[in-house]
């Protein structure tokens, strides 16, 4: 049996699951308590599973993390929220010094079993520090795994994973999508891994690779080049950006022979310039063109006066295709 759920109700779906499923099991952030988070991803999880695992935070991301460790080095499983991606880092220290090393500083002897929930992305007229998308910055630390779904089905299946994986997870959840749009959602406890791409879109001349809210802004794209200029283009969800599913990308760019990477965070040092970089090694002799990045401006997340023209358009996108197409 399925439902049509938006993103953050099988967010919630499969933190409900799993607190029933695993005693050991416990969630902390910021208002998800009493208030059910900003996002009321959490609303109702209080009541039904009691204070001691359903924990109300201080204002205080270093203190909540570091004692997110100590948790999962004492047995427990817990789920941290950070209320928005960018409030996360006075505790940046905890999660890359501690976290992401303890496994590899232990030599195999303890992991920390934990995961990193927080909404990210622009689009929402949020104000400073509320909109950033700064996910190179946990792909870049060995120890962490960074997940983004791009739909609701993913959304819960990828969320139970993070929370049976023995490693610390990042796991972000595009705010632009939380409501914008329904999708069947199985019932019960199901996994989607951790580690693989899945092929949105088929195609057979250029291939639109992305993640998270620009996953459905790419299909759009894709869509209207089919309509216009008869290019079908095919639209790869990377949903894990680390580790990255090498062969997903690589297989899709071997059919096409071109590519577009597609991503709201600032260009430079941008995980897209992974992407390139991974192609460029390992499919150049496929290339029939220069791959292309489409991404955030190199500046702080604007207002929302302009924000609209700081994240990725349709219409970058499709300019992005042609010129592609056209080298």
């Amino acid at each position: 049996m399925s439902r049509a759920l938006h993103l953050v109700q099988a967010v919630r779906e499969a933190l409900d699951l799993k607190l029933a499923d695993d005693e050991r099991v416990v969630l902390l952030g910021e208002d998800i308590g009493v208030n059910g988070s900003v996002f009321r991803a959490t609303d109702g999880l209080i009541a039904k599973y009691g204070e001691h695992r359903v924990i109300d935070t201080p204002l205080a991301e270093s203190g909540i993390i570091g004692t997110a460790i100590g948790l999962a080095l004492g047995g427990l499983i817990p789920v941290v929220e950070i209320q928005f991606l960018a409030f996360i880092f006075p505790g940046l220290e905890q999660l890359f010094s501690h976290a992401a090393r303890m496994r590899h500083r232990t030599r195999g002897q303890f992991g920390v079993p934990m995961v990193i929930r927080a909404p990210y992305g622009a689009g929402i007229r949020g104000p400073e520090l509320h909109s950033e998308s700064v996910e190179a910055l946990f792909a870049h630390t060995p120890g962490l795994k960074v997940v983004v779904p791009g739909d609701p089905h993913d959304a819960k299946g990828l969320l139970i994973s993070a929370i049976e994986d023995p490693d610390p997870v990042v796991f972000l959840e595009p705010t632009r999508i939380y409501r914008a749009f329904r999708e069947a959602v199985p019932e019960g406890l199901y996994r989607v891994p951790i580690g693989k791409a899945k092929v949105v879109r088929e195609g057979e001349d250029l291939s639109v690779i992305t993640w998270g809210a620009m996953v459905r802004t790419a299909l759009r794209a894709a869509q209207r080049m089919e309509q216009e200029r008869g290019w079908r283009c095919e639209v790869v969800d990377l949903r894990t950006l680390h580790p990255v599913d090498r062969d997903a990308i690589l297989a899709s760019v071997q059919k096409t022979g071109r590519a577009l990477v597609v991503h709201e965070a600032h260009r430079t040092a941008g995980l897209g310039a992974e992407i390139v970089s991974l192609i460029n090694e390992e499919a150049l002799l496929y290339l029939q063109a220069p791959i292309r990045r489409i991404a955030g401006y190199d500046v702080p997340v604007p207002m929302f006066a302009v924000e609209d023209d700081y994240l990725p358009t349709e219409e970058r996108i499709c300019r992005g295709i042609e010129e592609t197409m056209q080298f």
